[in-house]
């Protein structure tokens, strides 16, 4: 099963500079568990200390976001694209 977790600029110094990096986990809670494994650090960004999702980061999975799913437990299938879309902020 593969699925694509695409990585915002501001992260793709934790992925080796890559946009899409490819995963198996079978829940957003295994991908981000997989994420970590490749790519230390990575999950600390997207995480508090508790280890549950940050407020500021949206995890959308094929365009839907998982806060309207089953949130860490939303389950990923082969094909499935998974984007981190970190908070904008300004004005």
């Amino acid at each position: 099963m593969a699925i694509v977790v695409r990585i915002p600029t501001p992260l793709q110094k934790f992925t080796k500079q890559q946009s899409a990096v490819e995963i198996t986990g079978a829940t957003i809670h295994d991908m981000l568990e997989e994420l970590e494994g490749h790519f230390p650090g990575l999950r600390a960004q997207l995480c508090d200390e508790r280890g549950a999702i940050r407020k500021f980061v949206n995890l959308y999975r094929n365009n839907e976001d998982i806060r309207f799913l089953a949130g860490e437990q939303t389950v990923l299938t082969d094909g499935d694209e998974v984007a981190i879309i970190p908070a904008v902020a300004g004005g």
